[in-house]
């Protein structure tokens, strides 16, 4: 009797080992895609409002241009939320591994695009603060240049909606 109960148990505990990962996997992916988009977003806007004190030193008038400015790098968490948002739906005890998986690609992809172009967002602006703090004017051009890495940013959100688009039919 215990090799037929042993026989009988062993998919169905295989079976719930395997929908526990992949819940675990696809909650992971979320985590990541607000986690590293919320760091470099935070490392980002810090960048900037460093580089906005600094530029205050030299000239008090120069708030409002730094302010814009520094605040570019923000926008990166903003779009590892609304990526959150659009994939927790697909994320219920019931996900297999191929549509974990998914959510956990997406998490890294959005989750390090977003960091690693707030970052070097926040290195554009920081220098363009300076600038403007040094007397150039230079607002509008930094503001075209700060915008380049926010476009690898808005293509890792595409992607994120892209395949929460896609994980339904990979049931």
């Amino acid at each position: 009797m215990p090799d037929s109960l042993h026989t009988i148990a062993q998919p169905i505990v295989a079976t719930m080992a395997s929908q526990n990962l992949a819940y675990f996997l696809a909650w992971i992916g979320l985590f990541l895609m607000v986690a590293l988009s919320g760091v470099g977003s935070a490392w980002g806007t810090v960048i900037g409002g460093r580089a906005t004190v600094g530029a205050m030193k030299k000239r008090d008038d120069v708030f409002p241009s730094c302010m814009i400015l520094s605040a570019l790098p923000g926008t990166q968490g903003l779009y590892g939320f609304g990526s959150f948002f659009i994939l927790k739906a697909y994320v219920t005890p019931q996900i297999n591994m191929l549509q974990a998986c998914a959510i956990l690609g997406a998490g890294l992809i959005s989750g390090t695009v977003e960091l690693i172009s707030a970052y070097h967002q926040a290195r554009i602006v920081a220098t363009g603060i300076e600038s403007i703090g040094s007397g150039h004017d230079v607002f509008a051009k930094t503001l075209i240049l700060g915008v380049f890495p926010e476009l690898y940013a808005i293509i890792a959100f595409a992607a994120s909606f892209l395949i929460g688009g896609v994980i339904p039919t990979l049931a």
